[in-house]
């Protein structure tokens, strides 16, 4: 604990100008070098002394779980013992699961593609096969899996792997047709190896193919199935070497299966067709069906079909078998959706799918292959989803997947974190969202039932919201590292279904999905949402618990900042600050009482979207309160949102973007201010920026967007965002989305150019530094997911660079408006591009009673302040060094009948400092930006501490978050460190090369929140969650799930004494003694390399549930028993002592008296 003294900080420091707030802080920051932290400036007398209670041990970087359907799965593998799931995917993540709660997720550190994986059954351990040919044994006797070894294939390419039940041999099939057989428990490769041409006829000239099925017979162990690719099966005798009976079919093979009796098996194939063969009589198939095709006349061959990929044959004690396939569908169905079809009996069954199917697996009752299987469930891996369906039922329904696997339902555009949220309200998003269920599920329990999970000590409640490209929220509970779905809400039900060819004027700003959610902003106490969309949008949105049918408020801003007026400004004609009157557009009741204006006439006053006209029914959860829609202007689309901040106690919303600020009244439904950047300043632009001429006798071709070479002036090089640099050709900028693009020149282009005169180029709208976007490398299956977010110009002209300046942060706070105020009063924080801060008063009614009549009034105060770098963050402490929040409405139903109107009044909670007689500052503002961090003082407005974050990076991420009860900043930069600061001194706490920045997702995502909590989306479907707590990570291995939990095999029913007799081989087959060193000797070492793992040192960092901790605990037991043993022997040792001592003294008794006679007792 380090105790700061401000007063004593700022002796002997210069006093900054006045007039000029933050020049000194500013100028000491420019002289730091990177990472430097000192304090600048003087706040008076501080009377106050501030205990930083946080300290470097309170912080560490840990990835705590990891959310979502696992992206690009492959594979799918299932105990069926301790019912857990398996999925290997091609990025080499397996993620394992079980009961809800229970949720592992492992990485090969190669990256290579998992190709198959193999439960140990019941023995807690999986072998995974991955595409750089390596075998890998993972233990799972520990909350966190790790490697205990690996064997690395040289020569030849794994294509098939079977582990036989209770084995420790693995058979190994490969791309040149050989069967390696491995050790599972040293994880050497045996001698013993099974080679192609001696598996085929001699007489067969060609190769068979890679091996693509592999098991060994349910009837007798010492028989080895061997499928290879052209359609060649072999039954491999393991004791003679020799290949008992060998199958041929012209078609290829893609999977087989056996019937439980081990006389027959089924073998699927190219042409869509199922062929079933007896042992008896392996010449021809015993029936072959095409289970898809039209029948043919005359007795001939059905049609082929597509391929059927994957048959399991599952037979039922009491019933007919199944028959489960996937594929097979014919080929004049086209557009027929991916299908999994199910023969039971006479019945065919076809589950038509959403996505295409990677594999299945039949559930069954039993692990023992020749014991009647009695399937109850099927699991469906598909390519974005996992569906399991109920066999035991007749409609074949599914069940309700208790994990969080539709996160990518849509693709996912932003999210928002909140830790330690109010507690009422999980349950009462839950108890809304809950009647909007899909119904139709199976009635049974989810059968993937695995493992164990307790709560932990980790109690407060957590929220995620996620944002996704079809205008669709998700509010999820994330407490105590689960993740449920509460409550989903449709914001495209507030606009009109765009019809086909209608919505050209949404295009020019977006290419698809016109609905996508851009930025989010919630209050849980006032429980008021407010989202923007990417087709420049504002919807607020309260909450009730009652159903209304109301009419849908809007209103449209022109917010578009013409460039012209700076190049021929005119004094005479333009006020210093621009008259309010003319920016308030009327109250509407409808989307846009203009109409598209047609082809060749300019646009104007039109909205991207259209907001329904007619009467709406809302349902109960989250209610429409007003849209706010940006129009065109002049030809020109309005520029997407790039900041947006509601307070839920003034009822006033503020949003901003590359032209200007928008601030709302939505309880009078008015518009307050709408204006342009520059405009802002009035007449104190510190950039003092002028009109300057482009290079004239400019050529424009259509198509190309303008350059322009003029200098940039010196000043605004140091202050200008530092992400205007080219990556990848693109100019780049973490703050915010898109806003313009180049585009062919139309006619009305054509006569605007006309309008500005020869030589003038018609300038792009928002380009600015924070309106550009990182260009990364993205790949095909994710440009769908970024489309929306796209930047639509490669350059810009440098008169936009100069005269653009983008709102990027938005603050509400009790403030101190201007200088040496002596009161505070409600203020909005404005942080732009260029790393300005403005501070707007706001004027609000005194009573509560006139706030719904009495205008608002909003006025710049003229007060500035400046840091490096486009700003991203603003908070507010007291002067006892606590967090001050925002003031807000306490909630209550709006549509609650039930309450009297006299009564209805609303509830505010202020948040204000102490007052206190004293003269002196009383509030500390933080202030973060791209580059560096600074605290000023209120009211004097001094720059108390700076920190330079970063000077060759910049910051993507920064939030002021609440851990263990004190503040402090937690930034995430885009050279991929995480670094947390205390606060008011901004002392590094931390500083961890976490994740470099490879893509947008990884900056539009990240979120930072309180209790040492932050996620990301890491990739398409996932979400990772991380902590920087100490603390949690301490605890992290008691809130993780039991992937293994003791479970006693079940008994291998009794056969009878005839089956015994009759039904196969009698006699026991010893693995070991065909497959050991000492029979079939040591394999060439160039074949395999066999790879230790890090498992043992994982394991003794594990959880007491782990392999190392119960040996850990076993050998505490053998210590205490060898104690108690120990003290045994010495009571042992100590009764032979006494015994010897009692023997001796009887020996003398006995000499004494016998030649005694008995009278002479």
């Amino acid at each position: 604990m380090k105790k700061f003294n401000f007063r004593k900080v700022l002796d002997g420091l210069t006093a900054s100008s006045p007039g000029s707030g933050s020049s000194g802080g500013s100028n000491s920051g420019g002289g730091a070098g990177s990472g430097s932290t000192h304090p600048a400036g003087t706040a008076g007398i501080l009377r106050e002394e501030i205990q930083e209670t946080l300290t470097s041990d309170y912080f560490q970087i840990c990835k705590t779980v990891r959310h979502g359907f696992p992206y690009q799965p492959t594979t799918l593998a299932f105990d069926p013992v301790q019912k857990i799931l398996a999925i290997g995917t091609r990025t080499g993540a397996i993620r394992i699961l079980g009961r809800p709660g229970v949720d592992c997720y492992c990485q090969h550190e190669s990256g290579a593609a998992v190709l198959q994986l193999q439960f140990l059954i019941n023995e807690g351990a999986l072998v995974s096969a991955s595409s750089d040919n390596t075998l890998h044994l993972w233990n799972l006797r520990q909350k966190r899996p790790a490697i205990l070894h690996s064997l690395k294939f040289n020569r030849e390419r794994i294509t098939y792997c079977h582990l036989p039940f209770q084995s420790k041999w693995l058979y190994v099939g490969t791309e040149r047709g050989n069967t390696h057989i491995v050790n599972i428990e040293s994880f050497i490769l045996s001698g013993y190896v099974i080679m192609w041409n001696k598996a085929i006829e001699l007489s067969t000239k060609t190769h068979p193919g890679p091996v693509v099925h592999l098991s060994d017979s349910p009837r007798d162990e010492g028989k080895l199935l061997i499928g290879y690719e052209n359609g060649t099966v072999v039954f491999w005798d393991l004791k003679s070497k020799r290949a008992e009976l060998r199958v041929y079919y012209d078609e290829a093979i893609h999977s087989i299966d056996w019937h439980h009796e081990g006389k027959q098996f089924m073998c699927s194939h190219s042409d869509g067709s199922l062929t079933l063969w007896n042992l008896k009589s392996p010449s021809r198939p015993f029936q072959t069906t095409v289970p898809h095709g039209k029948s043919q006349r005359e007795g001939r061959k059905p049609e082929s079909c597509k391929p059927i990929l994957k048959v399991e044959y599952k037979t039922c004690r009491n019933s007919e078998p199944f028959i489960i396939f996937s594929g097979g569908l014919s080929y004049d169905k086209a557009c027929r959706r991916p299908s999994l079809t199910i023969m039971h009996g006479k019945a065919i069954t076809v589950l038509e799918m959403d996505h295409p199917i990677v594999e299945f697996l039949t559930l069954c009752e039993t692990p023992y292959p020749n014991e009647f299987q009695e399937p109850y469930a099927v699991a469906v891996l598909l390519e974005k989803d996992l569906i399991v369906v109920d066999l035991t039922q007749s409609n074949f329904p599914i069940f309700e997947n208790p994990y969080p696997m539709d996160i990518h339902e849509s693709p996912v555009t932003c999210t928002a974190y909140f830790a330690d949220c109010p507690p009422d309200l999980i349950l009462v998003l839950y108890s809304i969202g809950v009647k909007h269920k899909k119904q139709g599920y199976s009635n049974k329990e989810w059968p993937i039932s695995g493992g164990a999970w307790n709560l932990g000590t980790q109690t407060y409640p957590e929220i995620i919201i996620t944002g996704h490209a079809d205008g669709s929220i998700k509010f999820w509970d994330a407490s105590a590292i689960t993740l449920q779905m509460l409550y989903k809400l449709k914001t495209s039900k507030v606009f009109e279904k765009q019809k086909v060819g209608e919505g050209k004027q949404t295009c020019e700003i977006v290419e698809e999905d016109p609905y996508a959610i851009q930025m989010i902003y919630w209050c849980p106490e006032s429980r008021i949402f407010c989202v923007s969309g990417v087709s420049a949008y504002v919807i607020i949105y309260k909450f009730s618990r009652h159903e209304i049918t109301t009419e849908i408020v809007s209103l449209e801003v022109r917010l578009q900042y013409d460039i012209e007026d700076i190049i021929t400004p005119e004094p005479e004609t333009s006020p210093p600050f621009p008259d309010l009157s003319s920016q308030l557009p009327s109250r509407s009741l409808s989307g846009s009482t203009n109409t598209v204006a047609s082809e060749g006439v300019t646009k104007d006053s039109i909205p991207c979207l259209n907001v329904k006209t007619r009467p709406v029914q809302m349902p109960p959860g989250y209610q429409a309160e007003l849209v706010i829609q940006l129009v065109w202007v002049d030809g020109e689309p309005p520029q997407q949102i790039t900041s947006l901040a509601v307070s839920s106690a003034y009822g006033i919303v503020a949003f901003g973007n590359c032209n200007g600020l928008a601030v709302v009244d939505f309880i009078q439904k008015t518009v307050l201010l709408s204006m342009g950047t520059i405009d802002l300043y009035r007449s104190s632009d510190i950039y003092q920026r002028q009109p300057r001429s482009p290079r004239k006798n400019k050529q424009f071709i259509a198509g190309l967007t303008e350059l322009n070479d003029s200098p940039v002036p010196q000043e605004l090089e140091r202050c200008k965002s530092p992400t205007s640099d080219h990556v990848n050709g693109h100019c780049t900028s973490p703050t915010s989305q898109s806003c313009s693009s180049g585009k062919r020149l139309s006619s009305a282009d054509v006569s605007k150019i006309n309008r500005w005169g020869p030589g003038r180029p018609p300038f792009r709208k928002a380009q600015s530094a924070a309106c550009m976007e990182i260009s990364l490398p993205v790949t095909t299956e994710e440009s769908r997911e970024n489309s929306y977010n796209r930047s639509r110009s490669s350059s810009i002209s440098s008169i936009d660079k100069d005269s653009k300046e983008a709102i990027t942060a938005l603050y509400f706070m009790e403030s101190f408006a201007r200088k040496n105020d002596s009161t505070i009063s409600p203020c909005l924080f404005v942080g732009t591009s260029l790393g300005m801060v403005l501070i707007i008063s706001l004027n609000l009614p005194s009573a509560d009673e006139q706030r719904f009549t009495e205008p608002v009034m909003v006025l710049p105060s003229g007060t500035f302040l400046s840091l490096k770098g486009a700003v991203l963050t603003f908070s507010c402490m007291d002067r006892t060094g606590g967090l001050m929040q925002p003031p807000y409405e306490v909630w209550r139903d709006p549509n609650n009948i039930d309450e009297n109107e006299k009564s209805w009044r609303r509830k505010l909670v202020m948040n204000c400092p102490s007052p206190s007689q004293e003269i002196g500052d009383h509030q500390y503002t933080i202030i973060c930006s791209e580059k560096q961090a600074k605290v000023f003082s209120l009211p004097s407005q001094t720059c108390l501490y700076v920190h330079n974050i970063t000077e060759t990076s910049f910051i993507l991420q920064a939030d002021v978050v609440v851990m263990c009860n004190s503040a402090c900043l937690a930034c995430f930069c885009a050279n991929g460190h995480i670094m947390i600061m205390s606060l008011p001194s901004l002392r590094p706490m931390l500083d961890v090369n976490y994740l470099p920045l490879t893509d947008m997702r990884i900056a539009r995502t990240f979120c930072f929140t309180n209790e040492g909590q932050a996620l990301y989306l890491v990739s398409p479907t996932e979400i990772q969650r991380l902590t920087y707590s100490q603390e949690m990570c301490d605890n992290l291995q008691d809130m993780l799930g039991d992937l293994f939990t003791p479970i006693e095999t079940p008994e291998a029913q009794n056969r009878g004494f005839l089956k015994g007799l009759f039904g196969g081989s009698g006699q026991t087959f010893d693995r070991e003694e065909l497959f050991g060193e000492a029979t079939a000797g040591k394999a060439s070492r160039s074949l395999a390399q066999h790879i230790p793992g890090p498992g043992g040192i994982e394991g003794m960092k594990g959880a007491a549930g782990g392999v190392m901790g119960e040996l850990t605990r076993a050998r505490i037991a053998l210590d205490e028993r060898g104690q108690r043993l120990g003290e045994l022997e010495e009571k042992t040792a100590g009764m032979m002592t006494s015994a010897e001592a009692f023997s001796k003294h009887a020996h003398e008794l006995m000499l004494k008296y016998k030649d005694k006679k008995w009278y002479q007792f």
